[in-house]
Formats: C-alpha cells, sequence, structure tokens
C-alpha cells in the first residue's frame, strides 16, 4: 500500500516543470539563435528532471501526471514578453540557485534514502545550470546562490509601490480615526494624504540616490586604492592575482605565467582585480535613475488611498479606499513573490494581513492621539 505523498517531492517536481516552461518561453523570445539553443537545451534537461521526480514518485505508488505552469511561472513569462528576456534572467538564476539548496539538504536529510542519490545528481546539474545562466546575465557571480543583493529595476519598483502604500495608508487611516469615526472625510484627511505621499517620495527617492552615490563612492575609493598598489607594488599585485587564478583550479606554472601577462598592461590588471578581487561589477545604474525609479514607484503606491477621497469624502469613499488598499497590499505581496520564491497566496496574504494590522493600529492611534491632546 503507497504511503502519502512527499509534500517535498512534489514541490520540487512542480518546479522543475515550472523551469522547464520558461526556459522554453525564454528561446522563443531569445532572437540570438545560440542563446536560444541554450535556453532550449536547460529546458531538455529540466524534462529530464520531471520524468525523475515522477519516477521516483511512480516507485513509490504515486502515479503523478507532469504538472501544468503555476500562475506564478505564467505571471512570470507574462512579464518577460513585456519587458524582455532580460527581466526573466535573474529571476531564473536565483531560482536554480534554490534548487541547489533545497537538492543539498533533501540529500543531507536523508543520504540513503529513496530520493538521496537523485537529490544530489540533481543538485550538481542545477549548479551547472546557473553556472551557465550567470554567463548570460551581466554582473552575475559564478555562484548566484550566494547573492543577497536587491537590486534591479523591477524590484525597486515592488519596494517602493509596498513602502509607498503601507506607509501612506496608516497616515489616511489614522486622519481619519482623528476626525471620530466614518461618517465622512473632512478635507484634512485628504490633505494629509496628499502631503504624506508626496514626503514618502521624496524621502524613499532621496534615500536611493543617496545610497547609489554612497555605494558608487565607495566603489570608486577601492579602485583607486588597488590602482596605486598596482602602480607601486607590482610584484605583490602579480602574485595576489596568481594566488586567485590557482584558487580557481589553474596549475601554479600557469597562473603565475598569466598573471605575468596580465600585469603587463595597468589597465586590463586593474580590470582582472576590481573583477576577481574587490567583485566589484560594471554599474547598472545611476544615483539619480535608483531616485526616480523608488521616488515614483513609492508616489504611486502612497497614491492609492487617497484616490477614492478625491472623488468624494462620503462615507462609501473611505471603505473604497480601504478596499482598494487592502488589495494592493495582496497585490504587491504577490508581486514580491517573484524575487522571494515563496508562494504568491502566502506572500499575498502576509501582505494583506500587514496592510490590515496598519489600518486597525493607525486608526485607534489617531482616535486616541485625539482625546488625549
Amino acid at each position: 500500500m503507497a504511503g502519502p505523498i512527499p509534500h517535498t517531492w512534489l514541490h520540487h517536481l512542480a518546479d522543475e516543470a515550472d523551469a522547464s516552461f520558461l526556459y522554453r518561453e525564454l528561446a522563443v523570445a531569445e532572437a540570438d539563435p545560440a542563446r536560444a539553443q541554450i535556453y532550449r537545451h536547460l529546458a531538455e534537461v529540466e524534462d529530464r528532471h520531471v520524468a525523475v521526480w515522477r519516477r521516483l514518485l511512480a516507485e513509490q505508488g504515486h502515479e503523478v501526471l507532469t504538472p501544468r505552469p503555476s500562475f506564478r511561472a505564467r505571471a512570470m513569462a507574462w512579464l518577460s514578453r513585456r519587458f524582455g528576456t532580460g527581466f526573466l534572467l535573474p529571476m531564473l538564476l536565483e531560482e536554480e540557485g534554490r534548487e541547489v539548496k533545497g537538492y543539498l539538504d533533501l540529500y543531507r536529510d536523508a543520504p540513503d534514502g529513496a530520493a538521496g542519490p537523485t537529490a544530489l545528481t540533481l543538485a550538481r546539474e542545477s549548479k551547472g545550470h546557473a553556472e551557465e545562466l550567470s554567463g548570460l546575465v551581466k554582473g552575475s557571480s559564478a555562484e548566484p546562490w550566494h547573492k543577497t543583493g536587491a537590486g534591479g529595476f523591477l524590484r525597486n519598483v515592488v519596494y517602493g509601490f509596498n513602502d509607498g502604500l503601507t506607509a501612506n495608508f496608516g497616515l489616511v487611516a489614522g486622519m481619519v480615526g482623528a476626525q471620530s469615526g466614518l461618517g465622512s472625510a473632512s478635507h484634512a484627511v485628504v490633505v494629509a494624504g496628499l502631503a504624506g505621499m508626496a514626503a514618502d517620495a521624496l524621502s524613499m527617492g532621496s534615500s536611493g540616490y543617496l545610497a547609489a552615490k554612497s555605494e558608487r563612492e565607495v566603489f570608486e575609493h577601492e579602485i583607486a586604492m588597488e590602482k596605486e598598489e598596482i602602480r607601486l607594488m607590482p610584484e605583490l599585485e602579480r602574485e595576489e592575482l596568481s594566488l586567485i587564478y590557482q584558487a580557481k583550479g589553474i596549475p601554479e606554472d600557469q597562473a603565475s605565467n598569466l598573471a605575468t601577462a596580465v600585469m603587463a598592461d595597468p589597465a586590463r590588471a586593474l580590470e582582472e582585480k576590481v573583477r576577481e578581487e574587490l567583485k566589484i561589477g560594471e554599474a547598472s545604474s545611476t544615483p539619480m535613475r535608483e531616485a526616480w525609479v523608488t521616488g515614483t514607484a513609492t508616489a504611486l503606491g502612497a497614491f492609492i488611498p487617497v484616490a477614492p477621497l478625491l472623488i468624494s469624502r462620503e462615507p462609501w469613499a473611505i471603505w473604497a479606499s480601504f478596499a482598494v488598499a487592502m488589495l494592493s497590499h495582496f497585490g504587491v505581496g504577490a508581486a514580491r513573490s517573484f524575487f522571494t520564491g515563496r508562494s504568491v497566496f502566502r506572500s499575498g496574504l502576509d501582505m494583506f494581513l500587514v496592510g490590515l494590522g496598519v489600518a486597525v493600529i493607525g486608526y485607534l492611534a489617531g482616535d486616541w492621539i485625539v482625546k488625549v491632546l
């Protein structure tokens, strides 16, 4: 008699089916034939992974079909068709990294179990996928699943939107509470909401600008120091470069000769040391762009709870503001799942509950402050 279906196995099966679907989407959208062929090859490997999990499940008495693409995968494909393959690639890279970790965890938990040897094999193949993809993604590292940064245009949009929505929703709720009831929204509520929108946008925009500017200044300082070290201590820098190459598996003699050849050209040597030693990639954005993207997204999110109140200040407008803001919280939570890898519903529900908490606390705080003062 077959036991219960292992939930982890089904999760990996669904992930592999999603990956196969997304790689084929990339292959269709890719104009470069060589890159399209890489995506088709990766899709075929993912098909094999799907077959592996189906076979393992069948051996345990569970005959399952190949899962259809999940809502998250179809949403990612839709966005990729709108924004280009460059949007989808980094997320697939992170997904491969999560697969590596997931398979290694599965192997460590039960190395001699039914899925143990298979999990180790799939971890190695997923690692190979990530390394192959990293060569196609600008600025990615050799082992991208170790990356913890949260940059990127769409990510800044989502998080800026989320910040503006939540902060201004709390402010509007507090002002409604301060007017002692939900009978109607006063002029002060609307003014506070619009002022809060402007303040949130300026705050987040300036924060994005200063953070990007500070990071750039740090990088420029480090690069300048490295340039001086190459000029003043070329022999020591050559030895360091040789050790870096050896750490990558290049034999000592070859590493030494390669380092000598690189150091013969100071500009090339600086570029190599910046990339290999300092781990500084090419800048993908500017401080002003970060400011505009983050500030604009914040303003859009902050405008949502105010919008119905610009049409009317009757009770229905207050409830419409609440409803639209709550739906937006769920939506932005679901959007964040594209970056976190969590369930769309769970991520949406988490943000929905956050929004509800903000509304309740803001309303009660406004009501209490008015009574105290």
